[in-house]
């Protein structure tokens, strides 16, 4: 897969994550691509699955291991809005994903450079690439409306 195609696939994230936010889930979505071929699309169901793993990387990784019939994602890019966190890193990891696509970095949560760097820890036997930053200003710009639409609705209940 060439760069210049990354931004692309962000948009389709970015498309996933709109569907989040018209949800009142955190406004987080992914895709996984095989062979320039999107084989695994997710975006934030936590509140409404109330499940603390409902993340957008989980279930498009998920997608992607039933649409290849294993768990193995070797030659697979995923593509997230934002940064992924310990879990979905770990589980990028555990699938030997080939190169972690992100726009917007995490500060809280971020565990592909903010807070750790679960892709490139030594200790571990699988390395991925990552590449971040894409699109990064729109992604962002989508996570202030959100938590900002979120402070409102508190405001008007109190």
């Amino acid at each position: 897969m060439q760069s210049d195609q990354y931004a692309d696939y962000m948009r389709l994230a970015i498309q996933q994550a709109s569907e989040a936010f018209e949800a009142d889930e955190v406004p987080i979505g992914a895709v996984v691509v095989h062979h320039n071929k999107i084989i695994g699309r997710g975006y934030n169901q936590v509140e409404r699955l109330k499940d603390a793993t409902a993340h957008a990387e989980m279930i498009a990784l998920s997608a992607a291991f039933n649409h290849i019939g294993d768990w193995r994602l070797e030659d697979c890019y995923l593509f997230s809005t934002v940064e992924p966190c310990t879990m979905c890193a770990g589980a990028a990891m555990l699938s030997r994903i080939k190169r972690i696509v992100f726009g917007a970095s995490d500060p809280k949560f971020g565990a592909c450079g903010s807070i750790f760097n679960v892709p490139t820890e030594k200790k571990l036997n699988h390395r991925i690439e990552v590449v971040s930053g894409i699109l990064s200003d729109e992604i962002s710009e989508m996570m202030k409306q959100f938590f900002k639409q979120i402070r409102m609705q508190k405001d008007r209940i109190n």
